[in-house]
């Protein structure tokens, strides 16, 4: 067990602000996007649903302008409360999206362009963001071992499902990037399964040379999707290819994954004490 002594409080409580508002920072923007995502695939005629989502995006907006005000060195106490206030508005997100799957699975939203994939995918992104919240104030982050394959597992089923997002939403005559957008989405798959397997053996399974080399594989598959995922928005801003994707969909698609490799490169230097 680890002694904290009081020399050591001023770095964990700056390391906690730093945390807490780089998390905030990237999800609250993520969140922002969701809510725009959502209701430009209601019907005209859902008038409530559109009216939340524009209440959503107005909060979300305002949770990120505030954490860009604050610096890392801000009262760590300031700073949970601010992370308590989030946890809040992000449970109140994942209750309308899950009523909103709710409405789409029971048929009550006919015509509506979310697919229910997307809406449960997106849910599953703001439960992550409120329990990495949780987190952050109880103080109780994962064992790096786990973290690594828990984190993992959730990034890789949100390239998996981006990679199939992409293939709907581009034009069928677009045949050589639905191909490869389909090829991404088998790979990403396999990894998934790969990592479900890793998690199933834990603890055993958890030694350095088997999460280095689970890190190492991954990273450059999400290197490639990351890559093609630029190249896709790149076409798309510029008209180039034919698709019904909003260009902040291409672009937040891309910064997930381009996040996903910071967290891959950060459980490497803490996992072998490479320099970061």
């Amino acid at each position: 067990m680890i002694n904290i002594t009081r020399e050591m409080l001023p770095l964990l409580d700056q390391s906690f602000v730093a945390r807490s508002l780089e998390e905030v920072r990237f999800w609250s923007r993520i969140m922002k996007e969701h809510s725009l995502f959502l209701k430009l695939g209601f019907r005209c005629e859902d008038t409530q649903l559109i009216n939340e989502a524009n209440q959503f995006y107005a909060v979300f907006e305002a949770i990120e302008n505030r954490s860009n005000a604050f610096t890392f060195g801000t009262d760590p106490s300031v700073i949970k409360r601010f992370n308590e206030e989030v946890h809040t508005a992000v449970s109140y997100i994942w209750a309308f999206k899950r009523k909103v799957l709710g409405l789409i699975l029971t048929c009550q939203l006919p015509g509506a362009n979310n697919f229910p994939l997307l809406v449960d995918h997106v849910s599953r992104e703001a439960n992550y963001f409120r329990n990495r919240l949780s987190e952050l104030n109880l103080g109780r982050l994962e064992p790096l071992p786990d973290a690594i394959i828990d984190e993992n597992v959730f990034f890789l089923r949100i390239m998996a499902d981006h990679a199939k997002f992409i293939s709907h939403l581009l034009d069928p005559s677009e045949r050589q990037l639905v191909e490869q957008a389909n090829n991404f989405s088998q790979e990403f798959d396999t990894l998934l399964f790969q990592a479900k397997d890793l998690e199933s053996m834990r603890p055993q399974s958890q030694t350095v040379p088997l999460l280095d080399q689970f890190l190492d594989q991954n990273r450059v598959s999400v290197k490639s999707l990351r890559d093609f995922k630029r190249t896709a928005r790149d076409l798309i801003e510029a008209c180039r290819i034919k698709s019904i994707i909003h260009p902040l969909l291409a672009d937040h698609v891309f910064r997930e994954a381009e996040h996903f490799l910071v967290i891959i490169d950060m459980f490497e230097n803490s996992l072998t004490g490479k320099p970061a």
